[in-house]
């Protein structure tokens, strides 16, 4: 009866997480997995460790040794910042330390960011750079997106989580868009009296 329970339940589960994946596209889809894994505690397979049993199951059945190539998983920042659409250098912070929190290689992730990590990943996301970069990190906090960590550290709060998450791209940022005008009505001058014209040819 337990048994029956659980696979109710996973089947339940796996339908719910299936139908909110339907509507994103297939590098998000990576993204919300990596992240939602990575809330629950849940560890991932390594591409190479995939590769491996690939490889060792498919040598057993045609009798070579040649390695299976490896699952390419990773999503660099760059690509990150072309599906976000960062508008702002506080909502290109955001992204870059959800980048560096949940989907960075693990070699190289970490909970916290500075301004050196903004100016590396500014570059190689090719976000321009702001004059006072070393600024963007305290007022990204003044937003609310970000909480004090070590001195010139700085954590990605749940504000900064969920715009990335949740708010970018902004629908207002589609490129390609213009944004309409408001037409401006002429002020027509009102024609003169039949009066001020019977006056005006007296004078004359």
């Amino acid at each position: 009866m337990v048994d029956e329970l659980n696979a109710k339940s996973l089947g339940q589960a796996i339908d719910e997480i299936a139908q909110a994946l339907q509507g994103l596209s297939e590098a998000n889809r990576a993204i919300a997995i990596r992240a939602a894994c990575d809330y629950m505690g849940v560890a991932l397979p390594q591409p190479a460790a995939i590769a491996g049993e690939d490889a060792h199951s498919s040598s057993q059945e045609v009798g070579t040794s040649a390695p299976a190539p490896a699952l390419q998983t990773h999503i660099d920042i760059r690509s990150l910042k072309l599906q976000k659409q960062p508008a702002t250098s506080l909502e290109m912070a955001c992204v870059v330390a959800y980048y560096l929190q949940s989907i960075a290689p693990p070699a190289t992730r970490k909970a916290t960011v500075t301004a050196s990590d903004l100016d590396t990943f500014f570059r190689q996301g090719d976000f321009p750079l702001p004059m006072r970069l070393a600024q963007v990190l305290p007022d990204a906090k003044s937003a609310g997106y970000f909480d004090s960590a070590e001195r010139g550290s700085y954590k990605l709060n749940p504000v900064g989580h969920n715009l990335v998450v949740h708010g970018l791209p902004r629908s207002s940022a589609v490129p390609g868009t213009k944004t309409k005008r408001p037409r401006t009505t002429a002020v027509r001058k009102k024609a003169p009296s039949l009066k001020t014209r019977v006056q005006k040819r007296r004078r004359t």
